[in-house]
């Protein structure tokens, strides 16, 4: 299955010009098999998610986008905001007490600048603490420039994690670009959570269908 694990949609994403079923609409014509939608710290409930899902006879999953002091986590398992989840240790806890994960979004920002070289950067901030306290890295955001996704690739190596694909979209032309292939059927958040623990996934750019990193 071809997931797109990071996108936007207004009105709940403020930075966002895209309705959700355009989001959909893209995502289905593109040939996406499910998207989830990561508003920036604000969450989807279960009822809207389902009509829209079997509205469109298309996979939508909840997540959220957390700003925290050490940049953007993707996270999905919980289904609400509670008071500290900007520092990174007590939104791992939230995390951890519901069995979710939390994926680093797009990790570049604010550590990568224009003239950096790749492996000298990422040897600068992969001895963070907070970097251990992620399930994965997000190593192809559709955003991102080579250059920003290679030191996104680099670090995920340097950490032994493996790496997920999101459009990051916020207009309509953002899809498709990347996304995260699944090896198994996914139909739930549950299920998602439980391919991204095991491992069952890589990367993919849609725009060069057999390239990965």
């Amino acid at each position: 299955m071809i997931i797109d694990l990071h996108t936007h949609t207004k009105p709940w994403s403020d930075d966002s010009n895209l309705e959700a079923t355009e989001l959909i609409y893209r995502a289905k014509r593109a040939g996406l098999d499910g998207i989830c939608l990561t508003e920036h710290d604000w969450f989807w409930d279960r009822e809207t998610i389902a009509r829209l899902s079997e509205g469109h006879h298309f996979l939508v999953l909840p997540g959220v986008e957390i700003n925290t002091e050490e940049g953007h986590f993707l996270v999905f398992g919980l289904e609400q905001y509670s008071f500290g989840m900007w520092h990174v240790e007590t939104l791992r806890s939230f995390v951890d007490d519901v069995g979710g994960v939390m994926i680093l979004a797009h990790p570049y920002r604010r550590r990568l600048y224009m003239d950096d070289i790749v492996p000298a950067a990422v040897e600068r901030y992969y001895q963070r603490p907070f970097f251990k306290l992620a399930d994965s890295i997000e190593v192809l955001n559709g955003k991102a420039t080579a250059q920003q996704n290679q030191f996104s690739q680099e670090l995920c190596r340097r950490l032994g994690l493996k790496g997920i694909g999101g459009s990051d979209a916020h207009v309509g032309t953002d899809i498709p670009s990347s996304a995260t292939l699944f090896e198994r059927t996914i139909g739930s958040v549950t299920e998602l959570i439980a391919e991204i623990k095991a491992g069952r996934f890589q990367p993919i750019d849609l725009r060069q269908p057999t390239a990965t990193p």
